[in-house]
């Protein structure tokens, strides 16, 4: 069109005069060959054009955006018809034009999620610029801002209009030595080395995503080894929970961590340290306290953070350890059981939680919490089982703290669980007993440097002596541990701990010590749902 513009332009020129001189006409030569560069100039700059947008809309298609390429709509460009005109498409910042960009023919003005369906390349910031936590129409997955995609970004499976969902895997092992030929009875949790050895205790498949604009949903995977190497499967959380119910209200709902204390809601691979804490693992079971339940929690209209909560949960099975437990073989504590089904509400286990937090100062934070637990256990017809727990948490972080270090952290738990065990399995001990036991741990992490954490824990825990039974858990002890971690990156740890234990004697068990070394080393593949604080 340049090109024919001109031209016609060149024709409507006057013709010269016979009588021109030739200084004239040398003159109308040099503008006609001026008109000629000028006309080719246009063109290679058209062609040009058109190059860098088939470019922007291929690299579009196949990845973020370089920063130094103009951005263009996040949605493809219309392909023409056979046989018609090309249309060019070209990055504008006129918002007239903008506003009054036609979609494809034939397409909705708005999808099915009521997202825009408009295709017009522009560089205009307004239109171009994404709310934040919005997702994309064109993929389902939330925008990227530049071409260099973070580490720390997950990977996202595109669900349609506002659905996604983030896959991660976890591995973690250790290679365990021990002074026990027992580890498997010194180590108190299910996810703790095992045997002297390698061991390859939880290794986690997560999901997570958005359900739809009410709903999220989590989902854990665990596969263990054991001494066998035989694989184990566990569904060890499952859930969904509201996103946006009014007066600091969410509900919850599936296969979950009941909200008891600090440790109990922590995956393994979260832990300061690389076994369970002993008061944990006797108390609330190997496995921690989880299970089928419904959960609502209420964040209070208060100037700190305030939040009362309340589960309540089958407590069945060794996930339901100190309540609806058949144990080994219908055995618990040497008392046979019942294993019978609810009979009521009483039967359930429900669990109560408040908790708060204040800010000491910009770099200093505390929380205070407060937990119960109560319900029907299986040793007798009307057994109960009552477990009350007290933590705190500190922690500092300097001010001047590059990727999160230093920083300190300290952590301390406190239970005590009343358990009402019934008759035993024989005349040998026919009487009820009622057992008292208490226990706690402290810990203290120091981050001196970026990647590279030091930590000391202390345990103790007391299990009151049983005149009737010889039961190896009920034997009173305590720990000392001490690590160092080294995180290479936020994907990779490695983990050297020693522990030190003190089992006490009783009327079945002698006294001794055992010590043990734990070299612990874990990947990350994909990202991880952030964990609360």
């Amino acid at each position: 069109m340049l090109l024919i513009a001109s031209r016609e332009g060149w024709a409507q020129t006057p013709t010269p005069a016979a009588s021109a001189t030739a200084s004239d006409v040398a003159a109308l030569r040099e503008q006609v060959q001026a008109l000629t560069e000028t006309v080719k100039a246009l063109q290679q700059q058209v062609k040009d054009q058109q190059a860098t947008l088939e470019k922007a809309n291929i690299t579009g298609n196949q990845g973020p955006q370089s920063e130094a390429t103009p951005s263009v709509a996040s949605a493809p460009l219309p392909t023409p018809l056979p046989g018609a005109s090309a249309q060019e498409s070209f990055p504008t910042t006129d918002s007239s034009v903008v506003a009054n960009a036609p979609t494809a023919p034939g397409a909705p003005a708005v999808n099915a999620n009521g997202t825009p369906t408009g295709q017009f390349p522009t560089t205009d910031e307004s239109v171009v610029a994404t709310p934040a936590g919005a997702i994309s129409s064109a993929t389902g997955a939330p925008p990227t801002e530049t071409s260099t995609r973070s580490l720390t970004q997950p990977i996202t499976i595109a669900g349609g209009g506002k659905n996604y969902m983030n896959i991660s895997f976890d591995g973690m092992f250790a290679l365990a030595g021990s002074s026990a030929r027992d580890l498997s009875h010194i180590e108190v949790g299910d996810h703790d080395p095992q045997q002297r050895g390698f061991n390859a205790r939880n290794i986690e498949l997560a999901f997570d995503g958005a359900v739809d604009p009410y709903f999220e949903g989590f989902a854990n995977v665990v596969f263990k080894l054991d001494n066998d190497n035989e694989t184990e499967v566990e569904v060890e959380e499952a859930f969904m929970q509201t996103t946006n119910l009014p007066f600091g209200l969410q509900l919850k709902g599936g296969q979950f961590f009941a909200a008891f204390g600090r440790l109990n809601p922590m995956h393994p691979h979260v832990w300061d340290f690389a076994d369970d804490a002993l008061v944990h693992g006797r108390l609330l079971g190997p496995d921690g306290l989880r299970g089928v339940a419904a959960q609502v929690s209420w964040t209070l209209p208060t100037p700190w953070y305030s939040q009362l909560i309340l589960a309540s949960q089958n407590g069945r099975g060794s996930t339901g350890f100190s309540f609806r437990n058949p144990g080994d073989n219908g055995i618990f504590f040497s008392r046979e059981t019942t294993d019978r089904e609810a009979r009521g509400l009483q039967d359930f286990v429900w669990i109560p939680r408040w908790e708060n937090s204040v800010d000491l100062s910009p770099t200093q934070v505390v929380l205070a919490g407060v937990s119960g637990a109560f319900g029907s256990n299986e040793t007798g017809a009307n057994a109960r089982t009552q477990i009350y727990g007290g933590d705190l948490f500190y922690k500092w972080k300097s001010a001047h703290a590059e990727g999160g270090f230093p920083f300190v952290k300290w952590q301390t738990e406190m239970m005590y669980r009343r358990f009402e065990a019934g008759r035993g399995v024989d005349e040998s001990f026919p009487v009820a007993e009622t057992f008292h036991d208490w226990g706690l741990y402290s810990q203290v992490l120091w981050g001196f440097r970026k990647g590279w954490v030091a930590g000391l824990r202390g345990d103790y825990l007391h299990m009151q002596n049983s005149r009737f039974t010889d039961d190896q858990d009920r034997q009173s002890r305590s720990r000392i541990s001490a690590n160092l971690s080294w995180y290479p990156t936020e994907f990779s740890k490695l983990r050297l701990q020693y522990n030190h234990d003190f089992l006490e004697s009783n009327f079945f068990l002698a006294d001794r010590e055992v010590d043990s070394v734990f070299l612990q080393f874990e990947f990350i593949l994909g990202a991880h749902g952030a964990h609360k604080f």
